[in-house]
């Protein structure tokens, strides 16, 4: 029975002195891991592949020392293309060996999660709320059953140190889901966005036949049918405010109030193509001062809308093959506008 007390007085003193970790906080971390740890590293369906580098990225920091090996092999590697070729050119040779380089990867990933963990951790937290591997595989099997062409393509979900993709990429096979890029809601993209970035891989393909392929146009009808597939694929059973990249009610009220005097003034820039003109950099260049982000998605959703309404339900369906010029032509949407 002494032993017993003295035992219990000893481990009492030892622990008083020792600095206490709270047991929630320990077992709330460890119930993290533990969950991205059943978190797939990659979902493939047909020729798309989606890699959820975000989950190793965290994995890496469980214990102590940080496991650089997880961050080459399971993190690097896997897309080395999106490292080396699209985030080692886009933003510049003062950081692309941030990206190109194993060294430069353990480097920046060992910092990044340290320095931003109550931000990345609620990242994890929304991701770990759904059931990802269904929604992904759900969408992709949808997906490759609408669609004209199945793309090949290999896209991350990650973090990274210097955001600027969202999500996008440099080609098919260099696409990038961007958690730490405090413009995207993150459900919508997992759920909803995915849908409209592969649409644009299809898309892609048909649009380089077009010899206006660069023009302002052509990038509005691009968004636009990006948005119109999104309405489309979850069977119009989403309204069409949350198609356009998710944009409020009243902010599709404002475009509808506007929309005469919108087209008038932006067709004037549909030949453009240098990328710089108030059709496609209306927050930059104010043609219209108050208006909402993203008037080429609402403008283009209308055009692809007019048409559909002209010829039929399933008529979406010949955006892929006609050009820009084409489907604003078919669309009857200039007519609509002048009887507004």
């Amino acid at each position: 029975m002494k032993k017993i007390i003295v035992s219990t007085l000893i481990t009492s003193i030892l622990t008083s002195c020792s600095p206490k970790v709270p047991a929630v906080f320990v077992d709330k971390e460890a119930e993290v891991y533990r969950k991205l740890e059943s978190v797939p590293d990659s979902v493939s369906v047909g020729e798309i592949t989606i890699l959820n580098l975000f989950k190793n990225q965290i994995l890496a920091h469980r214990n102590v020392p940080y496991d650089s090996v997880r961050i080459v092999e399971k993190v690097y590697q896997p897309h080395q293309a999106l490292w080396d070729d699209c985030y080692g050119a886009i933003f510049g040779d003062e950081n692309a060996s941030k990206f190109n380089t194993p060294a430069g990867m353990i480097q920046w990933n060992k910092t990044l999660y340290r320095d931003n963990k109550a931000f990345m951790d609620h990242r994890v937290s929304e991701i770990l709320k759904m059931d990802m591997d269904k929604t992904l595989r759900d969408n992709l099997v949808k997906f490759e059953q609408l669609v004209p062409y199945r793309p090949k393509a290999r896209i991350s979900i990650l973090f990274t140190p210097i955001t600027g993709i969202g999500f996008g990429g440099c080609n098919a096979r260099q696409f990038a889901f961007e958690l730490n890029n405090k413009t995207l809601d993150v459900q919508y993209a997992v759920e909803k966005g995915l849908p409209h970035e592969l649409n644009h891989l299809v898309y892609e393909k048909f649009r380089g036949n077009d010899t206006d392929g660069d023009s302002a146009l052509s990038q509005t009808i691009d968004e636009g049918f990006a948005c119109y597939f999104t309405y489309v694929f979850f069977d119009k059973k989403i309204t069409e405010y949350e198609a356009v990249e998710n944009m409020t009610k009243a902010n599709w009220d404002w475009f509808l109030k506007h929309e005469k005097e919108i087209f008038t003034k932006v067709k004037l820039y549909f030949s453009d193509t240098s990328g710089n003109n108030p059709l496609l950099r209306n927050d930059t260049l104010k043609l219209f001062p108050d208006a909402p982000k993203t008037l080429n998605y609402w403008l283009g959703f209308r055009i692809v809308s007019k048409y559909v309404e002209k010829h039929g339900a399933n008529s979406w369906r010949d955006i892929y093959s006609l050009k820009a010029t084409e489907v604003l032509e078919r669309s009857g949407y200039e007519s609509y506008i002048q009887k507004l």
